[in-house]
């Protein structure tokens, strides 16, 4: 591995990120017909997006399977997340076309990093190494652990991550906002816990500022 890999910035790659409850899916949608409007767009998922991501995701998150330990966790969250750029992202992104992404590495550094302590420098290692690119945007779905976690448990059997304690989800939302302090330019925060047509608005509007930059 190169300590010299560095990241590769994608205008074209927009993300969605947040802990559980904040409504991404409210927003993706939003998001993607704004996009569709002048063109081809491609929305993907993590983990997950590709036939094998999907085991991969299935793997993590049913609360049946064997629990993996915090590096297997994180080192399978990066597999996952390797095939999708080579399989979808990489391809779309080539092809011209925006890519919304339901989460991408901010996951791993809140989630692996904050909420596990798994070692940041390994995070930005794989993430050099074994994903390339960072989005042109990140658009942070912000909301207070409790009220995003009763929203999350009232959709059913919570999945595995779901299932930790809350401090574990307040770890994850500190470190989602640090990571947004250090990179205004690229992340937009976003108050979750106001009405989802707002909420979806206020990205709306935050895709088409990062758009006219592009212009």
């Amino acid at each position: 591995m190169s300590e010299a890999a560095v990241l590769r910035r994608e205008p074209r790659l927009v993300t969605l990120e947040g802990g559980e409850g904040a409504g991404k899916s409210t927003v993706l949608a939003a998001l993607r017909g704004e996009l569709e409007r002048d063109g081809r767009v491609t929305c993907t998922r993590e983990p997950g997006g590709t036939p094998l991501a999907e085991q991969i995701r299935e793997l993590l998150l049913d609360p049946s399977h064997e629990p993996p330990c915090d590096r297997t966790e994180l080192l399978l969250m990066f597999a996952s997340r390797a095939q999708l750029v080579a399989q979808v992202i990489a391809p779309a992104l080539e092809r011209g076309e925006w890519v919304l992404s339901d989460r991408f590495t901010d996951a791993s550094h809140a989630y692996q990093g904050g909420g596990r302590g798994c070692d940041p420098r390994l995070i930005d290692l794989l993430e050099r190494e074994f994903v390339g690119i960072a989005p042109g945007l990140t658009l942070l779905l912000d909301v207070p652990v409790d009220v995003g976690l009763a929203r999350a448990r009232g959709r059913g059997g919570p999945d595995r991550i779901e299932s930790e304690r809350v401090e574990f989800f307040e770890r994850v939302r500190a470190a989602y906002l640090a990571r947004a302090a250090a990179d205004p330019s690229r992340f937009v925060v976003i108050d979750a816990t106001r009405p989802p047509d707002d909420v979806a608005a206020r990205a709306v509007e935050a895709l088409r500022r990062h758009r006219a930059r592009l212009a």
